[in-house]
């Protein structure tokens, strides 16, 4: 519920709280840090009823979230709409029967894991990460969770980078809070 001093969740302007590092990881890129959001009380409470409200509609039965920045949303959204999570992960990282993903990167291969026993056939699941760049990890998500039996209704990240084309990648529908065009 929102404090008379809070502003509306929902019109919450979360960009205000995100903040651009130029040449981070490396020279040329414009890294968008969130953790200027995640420390920001009131503006995190916005994102999760915005992600909420975003998410909703999906009707999915849990939420999955890419490691590891997409824990950070998926995990407090499944909170705020009374779903379960479970966790795509790096190889090794999680315990007991695993199922994993190789898939292509720019310049390599990576592999995503997820519990054998995370997610119980015909599951409507949402995937979830922070951001939206080039979508091949998110695409690879989507290809892991029906691998194991769920549907994918949507895919979703706080922050699409429109400019890189990650959502021609996904066959999903995609949704943002937040796009950047540049």
């Amino acid at each position: 519920m929102t404090d008379a001093l809070d502003p509306d969740p929902r019109s919450f302007d979360l960009k205000k709280e995100i903040r651009g590092i130029p040449d981070f990881p490396k020279p040329g890129i414009l890294f968008y840090d969130i953790s200027t959001l995640l420390r920001h009380g009131p503006a995190w409470r916005a994102a999760m009823v915005q992600m909420a409200d975003l998410v909703r509609p999906a009707r999915p039965d849990l939420l999955a979230g890419i490691e590891s920045r997409g824990f950070l949303l998926a995990a407090p959204l499944a909170l705020e709409l009374g779903l379960g999570f479970v966790m795509l992960r790096k190889p090794r990282k999680l315990p007991g029967e695993t199922i994993g993903l190789d898939y292509a990167l720019e310049y390599g291969v990576d592999r995503i894991e997820i519990q054998a026993d995370a997610v119980k056939p015909g599951q409507r699941i949402v995937l979830l990460d922070d951001l939206l760049a080039t979508g091949g990890t998110m695409a690879a998500g989507v290809r892991l969770l029906r691998h194991v039996g769920a549907e994918v209704p949507l895919a979703a990240a706080l922050i699409e980078l429109v400019a890189l084309g990650g959502r021609a990648k996904l066959d999903v529908p995609f949704a943002s809070l937040l796009a950047y065009e540049e």
